[in-house]
């Protein structure tokens, strides 16, 4: 895993950020347009807005540095690696759909498809496994990114994630023999120990959503 290059690339944009102020002009104007559910501080709610959309893109590399260093340990690093060295990916080489973006506002694109991707995955794997790959629940955070971003283009990304899932796994890739041994390490003290040395981010992000509007 390249994470000093992911670290890089979020250091390039925030700099970006303080010499053109882009992302802050952009949820300026989103603010007032933004879902109700979206739940946000009375004081200063833009900042809140700008300090998660920061948490959000800068979690990424903690979220794969935590996997790989779990994987290693646990013993499930080649059935991790490969979700890991995508997510990775999307950081390092973007997909076609956002070429020519820069800044804090396209690394929130990225970091909603590599966050999408492991929610995906981690889907696959309560179906075969009955528990998480990744125990780390990050659907409300997207669902806000996914807000954030456009529900037009956050679709398009959401396809790229489905097309990229559907390239890596599938029900085939659960049949192999390996699959047992794998499940049994999977739910080993060893795996839940490592975790539990990683916060859960998710939950230091700020911004709330609120499902039951009709409470």
């Amino acid at each position: 895993m390249n994470i000093a290059a992911l670290r890089e690339q979020i250091t390039r944009a925030r700099q970006h950020e303080v010499q053109t102020g882009q992302l802050k002009k952009q949820l300026e104007v989103q603010l007032p347009h933004l879902h109700p559910s979206i739940n946000l501080p009375e004081q200063d709610p833009h900042a809140a807005l700008v300090g998660f959309v920061d948490a959000y893109i800068d979690q990424v590399p903690e979220l794969l540095e935590a996997a790989n260093a779990v994987a290693r340990e646990a013993g499930i690093e080649s059935q991790i690696k490969p979700v890991l060295k995508i997510a990775e990916a999307y950081f390092l080489q973007p997909p076609a759909i956002m070429h020519g973006q820069v800044g804090l506002g396209c690394l929130l694109d990225e970091a909603y498809l590599a966050h999408r991707l492991v929610e995906e995955v981690n889907d696959l794997y309560i179906k075969h496994f009955k528990q998480p790959l990744i125990p780390l629940d990050t659907t409300v955070a997207n669902l806000i990114a996914h807000q954030l971003i456009g529900e037009a283009f956050a679709n398009q990304l959401d396809e790229v994630v489905h097309h990229s899932v559907d390239e890596m796994l599938n029900d085939e890739s659960f049949a192999l023999e390996s699959v047992e041994a794998y499940r049994d390490k999977l739910s080993s003290p060893d795996t839940g120990a490592a975790w539990k040395r990683w916060p859960c981010l998710s939950r230091q992000l700020g911004v709330g959503l609120e499902l039951d509007q009709s409470a």
